[in-house]
């Protein structure tokens, strides 16, 4: 069964940092370019990709309104994808998701930055950033 499952969400005021980690399982983690998505409170999910790292980790990309704060990672060994979130803003407030495809090996984030394929999604880390 493929799972994506998120975890290190939570509740940071203004100029904190929290680490999200999305451990992945029932495919070859490493044949994949994967990132984040998060859904802020009325709006769309795949409409704000935050980050996209390449299978091997060697490319990124990030958001304009993430550049400069936010950081992503991956261990290949642990089948685990990280985004390091510093300097949290209020509008960074949302729920921060892992995608990914399985089907075939897509190794390259797509041309806007997110990965090519999602059709794994993990369940969901709500961060919280207080003013």
């Amino acid at each position: 069964e493929v799972q994506l499952v998120e975890s290190g969400g939570g509740l940071v005021q203004a100029g904190g940092s929290l680490r999200l980690s999305c451990v992945a399982s029932g495919f070859t983690f490493d044949d994949y370019a994967i990132g984040w998505f998060r859904q802020a409170p009325g709006k769309e999910r795949e409409g704000d990709g935050v980050s996209c790292i390449e299978n091997a980790g060697g490319t990124t990309y990030y958001a304009d309104s993430v550049k400069g704060r936010f950081t992503i990672s991956r261990d290949n060994a642990k089948n685990t994808l990280y985004l390091q979130m510093n300097s949290l803003k209020p509008e960074d407030t949302a729920v921060y998701y892992c995608a990914s495809g399985y089907l075939f090996p897509l190794y390259q984030c797509s041309d806007d930055g997110c990965p090519p394929s999602r059709d794994a999604w993990g369940q969901g880390t709500l961060v919280t950033v207080s003013s």
